[in-house]
């Protein structure tokens, strides 16, 4: 069968024939239909994430596919070595769920990768309750934008964005956001405006970046003995686009009311995963979730990789 085919590290995958795989006793066949080349593939093909495999390996961490019954699905995890960007792939029954008629292909592949990272967040890892205020930290990108749509829908009185280009806000203001703080600005003046927005109320932050904006953030919750506690916050890292390390000194953290999670591949069974992600795509129609998206066939794989684009490429065998 035809394939993205990862030889090394150093390049980009080719598009080329690889072994067809084989279901075992729990899994399933999808014949794939299209599969999303999203920030989590590239690193896992470019050896830069926990999960690569290595290589001769077909990357892809999930896609939409019809069964062999013909049922329509959205899959994640396929068994390695082929993943998603594949003809077809072997899968867990476990790790598929159907997709509503009204959803098509592209938008679901599309939409399932940055759309899980808040939902899975805000219901399995902290239970975001109806009328509580979400911080999104990097709202500018196609999660980030779905952060602020998916934290409303489930019942967020208020969404605070945050991004480094304040031309956004308006944008973002359509997606849902409340309010905004400009990342560009001194460090001074953004831990005071977290600060500001904290003492307004903050009850979970969704952070996309990590680096200096976590810091500066993390230093605005801290508490200094005013005799009262220091509000409890959820702070839920989800990306690591601004740095992959802060400065967090444990007298900070002592006198904090935050309470730090991870929400990614490891926090979240893989069951659970799937399942947030169903419950997701079931809701798009109905709710209007958007994201950018442009299919490109599975042969022109090189040069996909090479492209920058805003919206999320998604290659169709």
């Amino acid at each position: 069968m035809k394939a993205a085919v990862v030889d090394s590290f150093a390049n980009a995958p080719r598009y080329a024939d690889f072994a067809e795989p084989s279901a075992q006793a729990d899994e399933v066949i999808v014949n794939v239909r299209a599969a999303a080349l999203s920030q989590l593939v590239r690193l896992q093909a470019g050896g830069k994430h926990y999960t690569s495999g290595e290589p001769p390996f077909v990357p892809g961490a999930d896609g939409v596919g019809v069964l062999e019954d013909g049922q329509r699905v959205y899959f994640a995890f396929p068994r390695p070595p082929v993943g998603a960007m594949a003809e077809r792939v072997a899968v867990k029954s476990a790790y598929t769920v159907a997709l509503p008629d009204d959803l098509d292909d592209i938008t679901a592949a599309a939409i399932a990768n940055p759309g899980m990272s808040s939902w899975a967040a805000l219901t399995e890892r902290v239970a975001m309750q109806p009328g509580e205020t979400v911080l999104v930290n990097g709202a500018t990108g196609a999660s980030g934008r779905l952060a602020i749509q998916i934290a409303k829908h489930l019942g967020a009185a208020k969404v605070i964005a945050t991004g480094r280009n304040p031309a956004t806000e308006p944008e973002l203001r359509a997606l849902g956001a409340d309010d905004f703080i400009p990342l560009n600005q001194p460090r001074e003046a953004l831990t005071a405006a977290f600060r500001t927005a904290i003492a307004a109320g903050v009850d979970v932050v969704l952070d996309y970046l990590w680096g200096p904006s976590a810091e500066a953030f993390l230093a605005a919750a801290t508490s200094h003995g005013a005799g009262e506690a220091a509000p409890s916050i959820s702070f839920v890292n989800i990306g690591s686009l601004g740095g992959t390390e802060i400065n967090l000194s444990a007298g900070a953290l002592r006198s904090s009311g935050v309470e730090l999670l991870g929400s990614g591949l490891g926090s979240v069974s893989h069951t659970a995963l799937v399942r947030a992600i169903g419950d997701m795509l079931a809701a798009v129609h109905s709710t209007g979730f958007q994201v950018q998206a442009e299919a490109v066939p599975l042969a022109d794989v090189e040069s996909a990789w090479a492209r920058e684009s805003s919206a999320r490429l998604v290659l169709t065998p």
